[in-house]
């Protein structure tokens, strides 16, 4: 976007993590209109390089988390440090609005954008998350870090599964690789996606379904093979989840999927930390010779 190399980034904190270095910083964005928080980790290569660029992967973080918690509870360094990627999560919305409400309800507001741009009042003051997402960081990542624009993947977890499975769905060639752990992956079939997308978007069905991974699948869209992960003690999958209506679409349309599941598992960050480095070497093998 216009303006994105004279963008302010303050330095928050910075710590030296398996040979590379883990940093937080703020900025002023532009798109919502607030202060926004993201996280990077910058491997051993980045100083190892010589100027030679990387491949990146955005994580999509869930209802609650912040820009911190996937960097402190995954235990992804290890293996980003191991292949040379460089990854990048952010906060999960706009915070401190002023909006009437907006942190009362942990299923929606403050630290529960969904990843899309709200069209309805008050909402559509700040919640511009998939445009931050896609456009405004997308484009500081690629221009202020040793980033190779060719070799961008997206994951996430819960709600930021979702965000990772849709935003690739709509924003075709903006990600060559794409992954999810426990998403919610029909979202228009749920409660939780049903009070976010009511708030967010209006009470007209067809604009969730342009948000709905498993009905942007029954649309036509397609996206790289995602490896998707999900726990099957889970307590959110029954009634919150729904990965196979997502299996089943894909089945259907003929678009191909790797749905994995995990007896014993559930929710939790024990979880992701358990099969992170699957994931991350999903995205390594799609991001370096293109999955073929």
């Amino acid at each position: 976007m216009a303006g994105t190399m004279t963008v302010k980034l303050e330095t928050r904190n910075q710590h030296r993590c398996f040979d590379g270095v883990q940093s937080y910083y703020q900025h002023h964005s532009e798109i919502i209109g607030l202060p926004m928080r993201f996280s990077v980790y910058e491997p051993p290569q980045v100083q190892e390089a010589g100027g030679q660029r990387l491949p990146v992967l955005f994580f999509l973080a869930g209802l609650t988390c912040t820009e911190e918690t996937f960097m402190i509870k995954a235990g992804a360094q290890r293996y980003a440090a191991e292949l040379g990627l460089i990854l990048v999560s952010m906060d999960t919305s706009p915070r401190n609005t002023g909006i009437p409400g907006e942190a009362d309800d942990w299923e929606f507001g403050t630290g529960a954008g969904f990843y899309l741009d709200a069209t309805e009042s008050p909402w559509s003051r700040y919640f511009h998350m998939e445009s931050y997402v896609t456009r405004e960081l997308y484009d500081i990542i690629l221009d202020r870090f040793p980033v190779d624009p060719e070799r961008v993947g997206i994951f996430g977890h819960s709600m930021g599964g979702h965000g990772a499975l849709t935003l690739a769905l709509r924003h075709p060639g903006h990600y060559r690789s794409v992954s999810a752990f426990a998403p919610i992956a029909a979202p228009t079939q749920c409660l939780w996606g049903q009070k976010a997308f009511s708030r967010y978007l209006g009470e007209s069905p067809a604009n969730w379904r342009k948000h709905d991974a498993t009905a942007l699948i029954e649309s036509g869209c397609r996206l790289p093979i995602p490896l998707i992960d999900q726990g099957l003690n889970d307590p959110f999958l029954k009634d919150q989840l729904h990965p196979g209506y997502f299996e089943a679409a894909c089945q259907q349309a003929g678009q191909s999927v790797i749905l994995r599941r995990h007896a014993g598992y559930d929710h939790s960050y024990f979880f992701i930390s358990t099969f992170i480095e699957d994931h991350l070497r999903h995205h390594y093998t799609w991001l370096t010779s293109n999955g073929q």
